[in-house]
């Protein structure tokens, strides 16, 4: 036990030190081992470790290098002062102008800072090293999101990088009480995660609870936050996302202001926002950019499309085939008319389609981007048209998979349309089997389990279950922004006033 601890322990020796870090690093060609001397007779030897591509090198030379190299050498140190045990102390304190260092003594932390970007200097004749901030990547920097766009509104989105991400909530929430806690998952990628929250307005029992999530996971890698979504989310067997994800820094800001809590996580530009529900993806931060009335009415029309997304299927398959009793006339005159050289029955011609919408929509998301949509949209119309003049589907039927396919597409949360997409065969089997009771059976036990559900202890349904008056005000409608005094009930437990502005008169 003491071996492998002295082992892991920084060596006195410079060079077996540098050779050790040639061993285990494999000799990678993107590691930069420098070792010098410096002082007025060249009697101070050092080692400078950095990885290239992960400092910024200019900053290494001229801060680090030169200082040690060059102006070390012109300070005229007293010799006795080189020599003796301060050394370590007057380079670390006096000679480094880096706004931050890091002191260690083992090899596990050396190796973690020489590849998280950290530049490393050791000094021969002392067992521990200075660990200097240098990181300087290349990132994308800050672009408009591709996944939430909005008409009005920031165009600003989440970058790749950890640092950059949080600048961009901090320059939206100048409160000293934005706490913002940081820690490394992955037993071989140490993922830099990270949680922030607004603290004395968030649950603490939430905060609590997010930790306790994060410190459970044991895995090698976080390679996105999806890995993290599919570890804290609450339910596990369910389509319905219980975690929301999101590249635009103006929700998250927004989020966070209402109590919830956001998981960033380095390496991706989706920023994690906990507890969800099941209102918080029909909503857009495009909804309170817009006056009250044209965002209730774009919501109550998200409200609608999901419907139409879930049900338009299997409610056409019902009605062909079970209860025709319940259509006009004329048109069922006009639908038997088109039924009558199809040799399939609704049901089939439904999934048919469905699947060849569903293998279309995948196809023009994988293919570049500048022939993607051209191949869905020249896809659609030709196989649609063909298909109609084959006699294999109906021409309704083309009008009804057309509808189901853009009203899924509404949704501003990408995990709940797919959740639609998933759900809407089930409701379609349904159909065809017991009829427009056989939906009504599926919603049913839809809404059971949409009762079930949980986000972090907060029920998935709420505030219309439980129903809470005050917190009506933004939930299927929006009122207007003066009259949202109060946050969520259930997710801010704590300070739940906004600042209150009279409502608006008109002046005479």
């Amino acid at each position: 036990m003491g071996n492998s601890q002295d082992e892991n322990d920084i060596h006195p020796n410079l060079t077996d030190n540098l050779e050790n870090i040639k061993k285990t690093l494999g000799n990678s060609s993107d590691i930069v081992i420098r070792d010098f001397h410096s002082g007025n007779n060249g009697n101070i030897h050092l080692g400078i470790i950095y990885t290239e591509g992960l400092v910024n090198k200019t900053f290494v030379q001229d801060f680090i290098l030169e200082t040690l190299m060059v102006e070390i050498r012109e300070t005229n140190l007293n010799p006795t002062m080189t020599n003796s045990a301060n050394l370590f102390d007057i380079i670390k304190s006096h000679s480094l102008p880096i706004g931050e260092i890091k002191e260690f003594s083992d090899f596990q932390t050396l190796f973690f800072h020489v590849l998280s970007g950290d530049t490393i200097i050791l000094i021969d004749g002392f067992q521990k090293g200075l660990a200097l901030s240098t990181k300087g990547w290349t990132d994308r920097g800050v672009q408009e999101p591709t996944s939430q766009t909005v008409v009005r509104g920031p165009k600003d989105g989440f970058s790749e990088t950890l640092r950059t991400n949080t600048a961009l909530i901090r320059r939206r929430i100048k409160d000293p009480n934005l706490w913002l806690e940081t820690k490394q998952i992955g037993e071989k990628t140490h993922t830099d995660v990270a949680i922030m929250y607004l603290k004395g307005v968030v649950n603490e029992k939430t905060v609590t609870e997010v930790r306790n999530r994060l410190d459970r996971i044991k895995i090698d890698a976080i390679l996105e936050s999806g890995y993290i979504e599919e570890f804290v989310q609450d339910e596990v067997y369910t389509p319905f996302p219980t975690v929301f994800n999101t590249e635009r820094p103006d929700t998250v800001a927004a989020a966070i202001l209402e109590g919830r809590i956001a998981i960033l996580v380095d390496g991706t530009p989706f920023v994690l926002l906990v507890p969800a529900l099941l209102v918080h993806f029909f909503q857009s931060s495009e909804d309170y950019y817009q006056r009250a009335d044209i965002g209730t009415l774009i919501r109550l029309l998200r409200y609608l499309s999901f419907f139409l997304a879930l049900l338009t299927p299997s409610a056409y398959i019902a009605v062909t085939t079970f209860h025709q009793e319940m259509l006009p006339t004329p048109l069922l005159i006009s639908l038997a008319a088109q039924r009558e050289g199809v040799p399939f029955p609704a049901i089939v011609e439904a999934v048919m389609m469905e699947f060849t919408f569903e293998i279309l929509r995948e196809a023009g998301v994988r293919m570049p981007r500048a022939v993607g949509s051209a191949i869905s949209i020249v896809g659609a119309l030709v196989i649609g048209q063909a298909a109609v003049e084959a006699g294999i589907v109906t021409a309704t039927m083309v009008i009804v998979v057309s509808l189901t396919a853009i009203s899924s597409f509404v949704s501003p949360s990408f995990n709940m349309g797919i959740a639609v997409r998933i759900l809407r065969f089930g409701f379609m089997i349904l159909a065809a089997t017991f009829g427009l009771f056989g939906i009504i059976l599926g919603l049913i036990v839809m809404v059971l389990h949409l009762n079930s559900l949980r986000s972090f202890g907060i029920p998935y349904l709420a505030p219309s279950a439980p129903f809470i008056l005050k917190d009506q005000k933004d939930n299927i409608t929006r009122f207007p922004l003066w009259a949202l005094f109060a946050r969520p009930r259930l997710i801010s437990q704590k300070d739940t006033e906004r600042e209150k502005t009279p409502s608006p008169k008109p002046s005479n």
